[in-house]
């Protein structure tokens, strides 16, 4: 009920007034800028941004000032937007629906603005696919780095427009000058030029994904990774490691592997698959089935959705996981309720502060087991902090997915920590030593 409730809001323009000057920036940049900032604040808010003037050669820097709709005058702290657009280690985007969130992502990770282009091309999804969206995190990946943005079967979602007016895809070689590729049935902007991939169902699909990086990217996988077709949370991790990777992403049921995936697994026949999630979720069955066709066939499995991220972003075998044990890494944190959540920021597991998808069930407190591997993976530093590594988590969702109070939880978890030298010990090793 809650993933069809944050498919019908994104129907829903958000409500952005503009009331004074912005000097220096068009007004798509500016507009397209506001959704990766101003989209931070949750659920019944609204945002008044300065004015676009007719001359935007000069004029003042912007302002921003948040308000509560219940309330006359914005708090000090909204108006700032602290902390919940983000902490010293964390940062959020936080739009109301997944579409809002894979628009300000697609922002945040292709800014297209002092003289720097944007992606060469966008992948539409449909906003109602959580499946759709997880195979297509590949054409995150290089060459191809086409980020996912989410749209309707009769229209173009405004915060997606608005992005991709922002973004200004060309179309590359490594696009095959495609401006978007268009997965599933979704709308997109008749005035570029597109590429489609379609499928009667999640197999099906990725089936056509597959095929259509293949031919981009003119290269065969190094791995494959399965995941349910029936459990969305377990497969929601998947998303980040495909745009990281290349690898794509098939669909297998509990107890039965379908025929356009055993396709797939034939295409690559000396391609090594690791499917993700415990037995309950994808039994011992369908890795037999798997194992006749796929040279080897891995299991990466928690009990539960959180566990299960968890034991991926530890995992590595041959090349294939995060290996994510030591501190200095970038995480990206998601709730499992809202599964597009997983696609919508895929492309921040892929630049920047490259890291794995990470879940929680409870958008209040960070449960245990999540809070025990930030902490397993917590940085130190001896004498000298500005020689440590550092870690950051990206935060997807307004705060009725993940609160201001999970976010300062998370951010404590993450915080650089002094270590303290025995006494009468010699003096101690350098600060990368200590974050071995």
């Amino acid at each position: 009920q809650r993933q069809a409730g944050r498919v019908a809001r994104s129907k829903v323009p958000r409500r952005a007034h503009v009331v004074r000057q912005v000097g220096g920036l068009s007004r798509v940049a500016w507009i397209a800028a506001g959704i990766v900032v101003l989209a931070t604040i949750g659920v019944g808010a609204y945002f008044a941004i300065q004015q676009l003037s007719e001359d935007e050669d000069e004029g003042p820097a912007p302002s921003v000032a948040v308000k509560d709709e219940d309330d006359d005058e914005p708090q000090a702290a909204e108006e700032l937007g602290f902390p919940a657009f983000a902490t010293k280690n964390t940062t959020r985007v936080g739009g109301d629906d997944p579409t809002a969130d894979a628009a300000g992502v697609a922002l945040a990770t292709y800014p297209s603005a002092g003289g720097i282009e944007g992606p060469a091309a966008v992948t539409l999804v449909p906003s109602s696919d959580w499946a759709a969206g997880i195979a297509a995190s590949v054409l995150v990946s290089d060459p191809i780095r086409a980020p996912v943005l989410l749209g309707d079967r009769d229209s173009v979602p405004e915060q997606t427009e608005t992005a991709i007016e922002a973004l200004e895809p060309r179309g590359s070689p490594e696009t095959s000058d495609a401006q978007a590729f268009r997965i599933g049935d979704v709308r997109v902007p008749g005035d570029l030029r597109t590429v489609a991939a379609s499928g009667d169902d999640p197999a099906q699909l990725a089936d056509s994904i597959d095929k259509l990086r293949q031919r981009l990217a003119d290269s065969d996988p190094r791995h494959i990774l399965l995941v349910s077709t029936e459990e969305p949370a377990f497969a929601m991790p998947a998303a980040a490691w495909a745009a990281r990777s290349g690898d794509p992403v098939l669909f297998v049921e509990r107890h039965a592997v379908p025929e356009a995936t055993e396709e797939v697994l034939k295409r690559h026949d000396d391609t090594p698959a690791f499917v993700l999630g415990p037995e309950s979720v994808v039994s011992d069955k369908v890795l037999g089935e798997v194992e006749k066709i796929a040279p080897s066939v891995q299991r990466v499995s928690g009990q539960d959705p959180v566990a299960n991220a968890i034991a991926f972003a530890r995992f590595e075998a041959g090349g294939f996981g995060w290996n994510i044990t030591d501190p200095g890494h970038g995480l990206v944190i998601a709730n499992t309720a809202v599964p597009l959540a997983a696609a919508a920021a895929a492309s921040l597991s892929a630049s920047g502060k490259w890291g794995p998808l990470l879940l929680t069930e409870d958008a209040d407190a960070v449960p245990s087991e999540l809070r025990g591997f930030l902490l397993d993976i917590k940085p130190g530093y001896l004498n000298d902090p500005t020689r440590a590594f550092y870690n950051h988590a990206w935060l997807i969702g307004d705060s009725s997915d993940l609160s201001v109070g999970f976010q300062a939880q998370v951010d404590d978890a993450l915080e650089l920590a002094q270590i303290q030298a025995a006494a009468g010990s010699k003096p101690g090793p350098t600060e990368r030593e200590a974050n071995p």
